[in-house]
């Protein structure tokens, strides 16, 4: 192992509440792997997320990806030997992001569904943003690369969750009646068969803890994070294919992550 991390890049910003949990948890983590005086070493690129939840909300998703692969090249650029996006509906642009880089990205979906297959389980709620919720690029990757029957909330509850972490959480506004809120979706999720859930929103856990829920819960933050830990002291990144012109790419949501 090495004595000390690759540099980690990562795209935040997307809330900056929930960049600050990825960089707390970065750090404590590696200062617990390594002792002493450590921290993992970063460079982080920070959007303004008021720009990138209109052009969300508006479905401009081609501004939101070319956004990202260009923040993704300069954090390249300066020398990172991989990169995080730290918040789960970023991940719509994952694909995109991938293939415009050199050095590897570690997409958020693969430490949950990795985590969730462990421990031998087959079907799943996913709880996050709309977009996360009702767009491919978790459900499907869940499914088509790691086996996964992932079940989503109805439509209201879909409506109410994204309001929770879009109109509350983002701003740091905590309220007993959204923590509620979110256990009655996360029950209802587990009436439909879920046997466990996926928090699949960085800023959920800044509501619930994950001993709160009515099953298994995996945090996607954690366990991303843990996996980037790993993989910044571990063995070097597996080699990409060279990047042999920028191009702009951009993923369209909805198609199947899982083809490569």
């Amino acid at each position: 192992m090495n004595e000390k991390t690759d540099v980690i890049g990562l795209l935040g910003g997307m809330s900056w509440e929930s960049t600050a949990t990825y960089y707390r948890a970065l750090n404590t983590l590696a200062a617990q792997r390594l002792g002493g005086h450590h921290n993992a070493r970063s460079l982080l690129y920070s959007f303004d997320y008021d720009e990138l939840l209109t052009w969300g909300s508006a479905g401009e998703w081609d501004k939101v990806t070319s956004a990202l692969v260009a923040a993704a090249r300069m954090l390249e650029d300066s020398g990172v030997a991989f990169v995080l996006l730290t918040a789960n509906t970023a991940h719509v642009a994952a694909d995109a992001v991938e293939a415009a880089l050199r050095v590897p990205l570690l997409h958020i979906a693969d430490p949950t569904g990795q985590a969730i297959t462990e421990l031998g389980l087959t079907r799943v709620g996913l709880i996050g943003t709309r977009f996360a919720m009702e767009l491919e690029f978790l459900t499907g990757r869940l499914k088509y690369r790691h086996g996964l029957d992932v079940r989503v909330p109805a439509a209201n509850d879909r409506d109410r969750l994204h309001t929770i972490i879009v109109d509350e959480l983002t701003l740091g506004e905590i309220s007993a009646d959204s923590r509620t809120a979110v256990l009655d979706i996360a029950q209802r999720l587990v009436d439909d068969g879920a046997e466990g859930i996926i928090i699949g929103c960085t800023e959920l856990p800044l509501l619930l803890e994950d001993k709160d829920y009515p099953v298994p819960a995996f945090d996607t933050t954690k366990l991303h994070v843990a996996a980037a830990i790993d993989l910044s002291l571990g063995s070097p990144p597996a080699a990409h294919q060279p990047r042999t012109a920028r191009r702009r790419v951009i993923s369209t949501p909805g198609t199947d992550p899982g083809q490569d």
